[in-house]
């Protein structure tokens, strides 16, 4: 406890310059940012953290009480964007679950996610929960942990400088999450195509069949079989998204 007391005297300016980027970072990455995750936990995790980073950095910064604030601001918007790298690339699952919802027919079955607080697509929410769970079990929050530690070396404390191309990285990263999200969800889309094509077919051919009643639960059928097929293509993609998200990041701090 006198060696916390000690650090946190002797470079209190530092642990609070470090405590704002680290904080940044749980207001978006998707590891740490859960609303079911107490508040008071989330203080106390981004507190040890910036402990330990604060006694692993050698610097001691100085600055005055005019500059300090822009400083503060800079390190904060460091751990935003570090965050929403992070959480743009997960968004890919929701993206992915809502165009599977529109085509299977669970469009209106929309679910509150307990996460985030918000309404979310059926298979969107079930993709996300099972990849947070499978990222965990890799330990990739580790990863983001370990980016804001490394980010140190190439965005040192006051040196952010907001540029064009800090936005083209969060473009591309928004770009990115929703080209595979599209590509992830092809097999459902076209699949679903073809029945829809076959159902019209058998329309016109046999005029007494009410199609509507018997394309919707064959269309769920047909969907969640695809789903379950293509699952061993869900989990090689995860290490894929996770390695983009740990690549994003280092692209952003080393600019």
């Amino acid at each position: 406890m006198d060696m916390i007391l000690d650090l946190l005297l002797s470079k209190y300016q530092l642990f609070l310059l470090v405590m704002v980027r680290t904080s940044g970072i749980f207001i978006f990455s998707p590891f740490f940012s859960a609303q079911n995750i107490p508040n008071t936990m989330k203080v106390g995790l981004t507190f040890f953290i910036s402990l330990l980073i604060t006694s692993y950095l050698p610097i001691t910064p100085d600055f005055n009480n005019e500059i300090i604030l822009f400083v503060i601001l800079k390190e904060l918007m460091i751990g935003i964007i570090i965050g929403f790298i992070s959480y743009s690339f997960f968004s890919i699952f929701y993206i992915m679950g809502q165009i599977m919802d529109m085509k299977i027919g669970f469009g209106m079955a929309n679910v509150i996610d307990p996460l985030n607080r918000t309404q979310v697509p059926l298979m969107g929410n079930f993709y996300y929960i099972l990849s947070f769970l499978l990222l965990m079990r890799i330990n990739g929050h580790h990863l983001i942990i370990s980016a804001l530690v490394n980010s140190y070396d190439f965005l040192p404390i006051g040196s952010f400088k907001y540029t064009g191309d800090i936005v083209n990285i969060l473009i591309n990263s928004l770009a990115k999450s929703f080209e595979i999200g599209f590509k992830l969800s092809a097999p459902v889309v076209a699949i679903i195509f073809i029945t829809d094509i076959v159902l019209g077919i058998i329309s016109k051919t046999i005029p007494q069949m009410n199609v509507f009643v018997v394309g919707m639960p064959l269309k769920v059928i047909i969907g969640l079989l695809i789903i379950i097929i293509s699952m061993p293509i869900f989990f090689t993609t995860i290490d894929s998204i996770l390695d983009l998200i740990v690549n994003d990041i280092y692209k952003f701090i080393k600019m």
